[in-house]
């Protein structure tokens, strides 16, 4: 898939709202989620203004296309955000279902200017009982009961 102009024109829409939220006190970040040429979500980065470290820019987009659409879904939509998402961005977007990502910076540009996100990549790939934090499987057959109930529900929402 190749860019073409639209696509610039929303990737140049993300790098603004980046720019101008560090005006506003928030990261470097923002992005735009479009469907069928239009703007459905926007969001910009929020960690230190909110104190929540949930806030990305993808995030916040993601809920804002979300809320906007009533569905959880969001299928057939493009994701433009001004860098190269984290992983935990990255596993929003694919739980949301968007089709495409367009990016400015890279992760390593982000890196270079203090976001880095490489020890979580590597953390993701250790096994279990190697990582940084502690990983204490507690309670499992309690827990079971829920997944259970779940899983033998006929008028469930999947996922």
């Amino acid at each position: 898939m190749r860019p073409n102009k639209s696509d610039e024109l929303f990737m140049v829409k993300a790098i603004d709202l980046s720019e101008q939220n560090i005006l506003k006190g928030g990261g470097p970040f923002a992005a735009i989620i479009v469907k069928n040429g239009e703007i459905i979500g926007i969001g910009t980065n929020r960690v230190t203004i909110d104190n929540d470290p949930t806030a990305h820019a993808e995030i916040m987009a993601i809920r804002d296309a979300a809320n906007k659409l009533g569905t959880f879904k969001l299928e057939g939509c493009e994701i433009y955000t001004s860098c190269e998402p984290c992983p935990m961005c990255l596993g929003a977007i694919y739980w949301a279902g968007i089709s495409t990502i367009f990016y400015g910076n890279t992760r390593k540009d982000a890196a270079s200017i203090g976001f880095n996100d490489d020890f979580i990549y590597a953390e993701i790939d250790k096994p279990i009982e190697k990582r940084t934090i502690p990983f204490i499987s507690l309670l499992s057959d309690k827990a079971s009961i829920a997944f259970k109930m779940w899983n033998d529900m006929d008028n469930k929402t999947e996922y």
